[in-house]
């Protein structure tokens, strides 16, 4: 997406979409379990849910995470092992699920991630995965406080890129998992 020009526009909004052999409620039961996401996120390892009932809008998943040094490698991003909390803010079986993530205090951010579900034919659906930054986050803003405008620009362009590339990446692995069971 690149650093936006319309204050209006959102830093980051990229999606990626797949069709899985499984119905909605099998592809829910699979994608809101969030302490799974090891088996196919390419940086959340897993985590446990610590407040609220698992899944539950309102419920608070804490992620453990890892970033090789390749990732956008002449930027100042966290590498290695962090954690993150994400609090649920849509939950509709079979439908969609979303969790934004928490700043330092808390905080639920303007940093979205999130699956929608369609069904598709007798036994199948469409899985979309997107996610979306509208307003800069409190890690963005601190990667970013010391890059003059060209590289700003550089860095939501690389940014974006990995972005896709994860989408994609992630929905091609949960096919892998859903449709192998």
């Amino acid at each position: 997406m690149g650093e936006n020009t319309n204050e209006n526009a959102p830093l980051f909004q990229v999606r990626s979409q797949t069709e899985v052999s499984a119905v909605p409620a099998d592809v829910y039961a699979v994608i809101s379990d969030l302490p799974r996401s090891g088996e196919w996120s390419p940086e959340c390892l897993g985590g446990e849910w610590v407040l609220g009932a698992p899944a539950a809008v309102g419920s608070v998943f804490r992620g453990e995470n890892l970033r090789s040094e390749e990732v956008v490698s002449w930027a100042p991003v966290v590498r290695g092992k962090w954690h993150t909390h994400a609090e649920v803010v849509a939950a509709e079986p079979g439908r969609t699920f979303r969790w934004a993530m928490h700043d330092s205090t808390g905080t639920p951010q303007d940093s979205v991630w999130a699956f929608d579900i369609e069904p598709a034919g007798a036994a199948g659906s469409v899985l979309v995965h997107h996610f979306r930054m509208g307003a800069a986050t409190e890690g963005i803003r601190g990667i970013t406080a010391e890059m003059d405008a060209a590289e700003k620009q550089k860095f939501f362009a690389d940014w974006a890129e990995k972005l896709e590339h994860d989408l994609a990446e992630t929905l091609g692995r949960i096919k892998l998992v859903i449709e192998k069971n």
